[in-house]
């Protein structure tokens, strides 16, 4: 869904999208786990950021998802959050730490993990 989310962008601002090949696992419940990762995107040079997450909210805005917005989020600039309403499932989309990219992180939906495997590390 992030490489979906990133694709949505206007091919000509977009020069590279790149999922992190590993996240991470985070306990959700007793005998469950989410699946934590993020994809960051570079625009194409003088493509600012904010605006374009301001295209993805209304983008989303009738879909499968519930919409947050924070503006200004703690970092200080415009985030938007698609929450699903019935799952753990949820995308951070905002501007990237480096200038002149988006960030999109996200965490799974819930899944049962076996008890006893160790969930440390990355995957």
């Amino acid at each position: 869904m992030e490489l979906e989310i990133a694709d949505s962008l206007p091919p000509d601002l977009v020069a590279e999208a790149e999922q992190m090949p590993e996240g991470v696992l985070i306990q959700c419940g007793d005998s469950a786990v989410n699946w934590h990762g993020a994809t960051t995107v570079t625009l194409s040079e003088g493509t600012e950021p904010e605006p374009l997450v301001r295209e993805l909210e209304a983008k989303y805005r009738d879909s499968r998802f519930d919409i947050k917005v924070r503006d200004p989020a703690p970092a200080g600039h415009y985030e938007l959050q698609l929450r699903s309403p019935d799952t753990a499932e949820i995308y951070f989309i905002k501007r990237g730490v480096e200038p002149g990219t988006i960030r999109i992180a996200s965490g799974s939906d819930c899944f049962p993990w076996p008890e006893g495997e160790y969930m440390g590390g990355k995957f």
